[in-house]
């Protein structure tokens, strides 16, 4: 039998793509880009929804309530070794501020990060399908989505509601009400007042919830781990807090 062949280009072809991965063997990092882009949108109405489909968010409460403007500062970094070359675009249509980033072809790497300044008096929801999400600073409702990636909030005082699909959930805060759900990761609470609700769930992690002196109407349950309450509890409290997760220890303590 003759000894089977393949065509020289063939080779050709696969070194030089193994050239250009080893040309981008290191991951690109937003923090790369040392000038970054800035612009203001206007905004009309007290929402705005943050739409983002891959990009790290830094969420941001201003007190230039005068203006009337979203603030976005936006660093980015990307390369395509064989294809279109790497855009981002943003946008504003209506109360929604879009955020894209468009990265494929042959060993495309790419990343961005967009920070928020937003008005304080303006509700605001953030959906991201693949990023980390920090906010702080927030006296209005905060609702925050990301498929994947971890979400932190800190110095807030308004309602809460805090989702991921793969990631821990962070809040140092003194907001009253707390909702959290993640499918996979730790949560831990740190409150500064006394809340009137807190629910808490993950799929596989642990729960720690840190509350101040007060009387709690408590409920916790794990599949798999122990449970900690070391709050003072009451059934019939106005502050009611709700703990859950698959696979994880569960804890409720009181703040030293």
């Amino acid at each position: 039998m003759p000894a089977r062949t393949v065509p020289v280009r063939a080779f050709a072809a696969a070194g030089t793509v193994a050239v250009l991965v080893a040309g981008l063997s290191a991951c690109a990092s937003a923090s790369d880009d040392k000038d970054p882009e800035h612009r203001s949108f206007a905004l009309q109405g007290s929402t705005l929804t943050v739409d983002s489909d891959d990009s790290a968010l830094e969420i941001v409460a201003s007190d230039d309530q005068a203006s009337g403007k979203i603030e976005v500062t936006r660093w980015f970094s990307g390369s395509v070794a064989v294809g279109s070359d790497p855009e981002v675009t943003w946008k504003m249509d209506g109360d929604k501020l879009v955020l894209r980033m468009h990265c494929s072809g042959v060993v495309a790497d790419c990343a961005a990060k967009h920070r928020v300044e937003v008005p304080r008096g303006v509700a605001v929801k953030v959906k991201d399908g693949d990023g980390s999400v920090r906010a702080r600073g927030f006296r209005d409702a905060l609702n925050i989505h990301t498929g994947d990636g971890s979400v932190h909030v800190t110095d807030s005082t308004g309602p809460l509601e805090l989702r991921t699909g793969d990631g821990s959930v962070r809040a140092e805060v003194s907001s009253r009400r707390v909702s959290t759900h993640t499918n996979d990761g730790s949560v831990r609470l740190e409150l500064g007042t006394v809340p009137d609700l807190v629910e808490s769930r993950s799929g596989d992690g642990s729960v720690t919830i840190t509350l101040p002196r007060a009387t709690y109407k408590v409920s916790t349950k794990t599949g798999d781990g122990g449970v900690d309450v070391s709050v003072p509890r009451d059934d019939v409290s106005a502050h009611v807090v709700n703990a859950r997760t698959g696979d994880g220890k569960v804890t409720v303590r009181t703040a030293n």
